[in-house]
């Protein structure tokens, strides 16, 4: 079992930038970042795979967000720039542990989840 806490969210203007933490209790394989609307679906938006810090980032995000990790600490972070409203979202860190080649950014495939961070990007 792997515990999940997130940080760091939070409300911006456009074309600013903010951070998210998502500190995890234990070892893990894949770290993904995920984001939902009100009414929307959960999308990826960067995962990274922890072992040879492999990341991937969707097309909306591609340049001007960041995912890294420590593992010394054993936390993931998304350092978000260029914000603009469209990334307004609930933010989740989910994290799986059992191995695998990628870290696809399909929701189903992560068992663990943190508890979500607001991000609210004003125009």
């Amino acid at each position: 079992q792997v515990r999940l806490v997130e940080s760091g969210g939070g409300s911006v203007q456009a074309g600013g930038s903010l951070r998210l933490s998502c500190k995890a209790s234990g070892n893990t394989v894949c770290m993904v970042w995920f984001r939902q609307t009100s009414g929307g679906e959960r999308e990826g938006v960067a995962s990274i795979y922890t072992a040879n810090g492999a990341t991937y980032y969707a097309a909306a995000v591609k340049g001007r967000f960041t995912v890294s990790q420590d593992n010394s600490k054993n936390t993931l972070y998304l350092q978000m720039n260029n914000l603009t409203p469209w990334d307004t979202a609930m933010y989740y860190c989910a994290a799986d542990d059992r191995p695998r080649d990628y870290c696809y950014t399909i929701p189903s495939h992560y068992p663990y989840w943190g508890q979500g961070t607001q991000v609210t990007v004003s125009s």
